[in-house]
């Protein structure tokens, strides 16, 4: 679709919405029809978020379409949105990185921008959407560091934007839905997937068989990724977790055990899986940065996961700063979409048809049954040896960290931080934070305020200080 080339910091918008996934798509085109004048800012040079995410146009894929499950919903938005782009509706500002938001009347994003980072812009809006989406929550364990051991969204991102295979033959791992959509993708694509290992199972959906009803789509999607499981032999192992990865220069293979009702590895039910690639990851966790730091109320779902705390309109605690999608708490496309297109409606001050309240309030019910399903067990821990790193950017090993919380006395991931590095590398604690936490004591962590969401150029921030003085 085409990109505007407007100035954004030329006129206030209406609405700014910074995320560009299912909900951020929703809300811009169910805005913009709306007749609200709306700025769509995303990291990304493409529509989409991570789960619409698809290859570069150099690549010249000849069917899409096929690497996802949903890509007609996709299409008709990407439509829209260029038709609102074209009529002068919506700005899409693409390679904008939103890194803090002044609240106000009206509001200012300021975000980096280009390939660098080196670019600067402002945009002011009277109202903020934030559709940030989420990030997967990691579990470290024996060669977790190792070439060849991926996320599970990132082995699904290889596929969808670079159309590559993490390995010939990968095993999937972890807990939650995505292992399922993941292991059908890689399969479909020709990828050899021998096992599919589930912490957690999947019993804990029977303890709400209302919300299961509710929700047909979501048992009818489940029953097409195990079919296509079963029609590439592909065996799923519940209650059961890769425990340590093996090899030298990369992955040779992965050592499995069953789990107790706690994650706890049973003693001699280890086995070795051979394989060259591991895919893993235990969930998703809301992206929510931009809004703590302004100190945006919150709420803790039922896998522990950290999400802001939103009323039925879609409003935050902040006045003129909504949230839709998986910042809301993570419940899927399917729900993203319908909260970005109610939020776009309350914004515009629009009624929202009771149809549609009553399908967030059905999806938000099987979303808050998932999270519940396949909460991490404390027993986790169990899988670590001391030299494992816990802290990959900055090589802090689960040792080091045992010595913080035991000998000098830490109790939380702050102070486990400020004694041993953990969670102060790059990533800034997105990928060590929830193990960090748990070590910790603490379970999983508080989202940190910080005034930046993201690296910002020094430039930047001397050239801002500078206006403002």
């Amino acid at each position: 679709m085409p990109t505007s080339k407007s100035d954004p910091a030329a006129r206030p918008y209406d609405l700014a919405i910074v995320g560009a996934g299912p909900a951020g798509l929703a809300a811009a085109a169910t805005a913009a029809g709306l007749g609200l004048r709306c700025a769509l800012l995303d990291a990304a040079e493409q529509p989409g978020g991570q789960y619409y995410r698809h290859p570069a146009p150099g690549l010249r894929a000849a069917r899409p379409e096929r690497l996802h499950h949903h890509w007609p919903a996709f299409a008709a938005l990407d439509r829209a949105l260029a038709g609102h782009v074209r009529a002068g509706r919506v700005d899409h500002l693409s390679g904008h990185h939103v890194w803090t938001a002044e609240p106000g009347e009206p509001w200012r994003l300021h975000a980096v921008r280009g390939p660098g980072g080196d670019g600067a812009a402002v945009v002011e809006a009277r109202a903020v959407l934030l559709a940030t989406g989420a990030y997967e929550r990691q579990l470290p364990f024996p060669g977790w560091t190792l070439p060849g051991v991926v996320t599970a969204g990132g082995a699904q991102a290889m596929l969808k934007s670079g159309l590559v295979l993490p390995g010939r033959r990968i095993v999937v791992a972890g807990s939650g839905p995505l292992l399922l959509a993941a292991a059908a993708s890689l399969a479909a694509a020709g990828a050899q997937v021998p096992e599919v290992v589930e912490a957690s199972g999947y019993l804990g959906y029977a303890r709400a068989p209302g919300a299961l009803a509710a929700n047909p789509a979501k048992l009818a999607e489940g029953a097409r990724h195990a079919a296509l499981l079963l029609r590439h032999r592909v065996r799923l192992r519940p209650r059961s977790a890769v425990v340590a990865v093996h090899g030298e220069e990369r992955v040779t293979g992965v050592t499995v055990a069953r789990l107790d009702a706690d994650w706890r590895p049973v003693p001699g039910t280890e086995r070795h899986v051979a394989c060259d690639a591991l895919a893993v990851g235990h969930g998703l966790l809301p992206q929510i940065e931009l809004a703590t730091e302004l100190g945006a109320a919150t709420r803790t779902g039922p896998d522990g996961a950290v999400a802001l705390d939103v009323d039925e309109r879609l409003r935050t605690s902040l006045p003129g700063l909504w949230a839709a999608g998986e910042t809301c708490g993570v419940g899927g496309a399917d729900l993203a979409l319908v909260e970005g297109a109610i939020a776009a409606r309350e914004i515009a001050g629009r009624p929202v048809p009771a149809a549609l309240r009553s399908l967030r309030r059905r999806r938000r019910a099987f979303a808050g049954l998932m999270a519940a399903a396949h909460r991490p067990g404390p027993g986790w821990t169990g899988w670590l040896t001391p030299d494992t790193d816990v802290c990959r950017c900055e090589e802090v090993p689960a040792a080091r960290i045992r010595e913080a919380v035991e000998e000098l006395g830490a109790g939380d991931a702050r102070t486990v931080k400020l004694l041993t590095r953990a969670g102060m590398g790059w990533c800034q604690g997105r990928m060590c934070g929830p193990a960090v936490a748990c070590l910790a004591g603490g379970g999983e962590p508080r989202p940190d305020s910080r005034p930046l969401a993201c690296p910002v150029p020094l430039a930047q921030l001397a050239d801002g200080a500078a206006r403002e003085a």
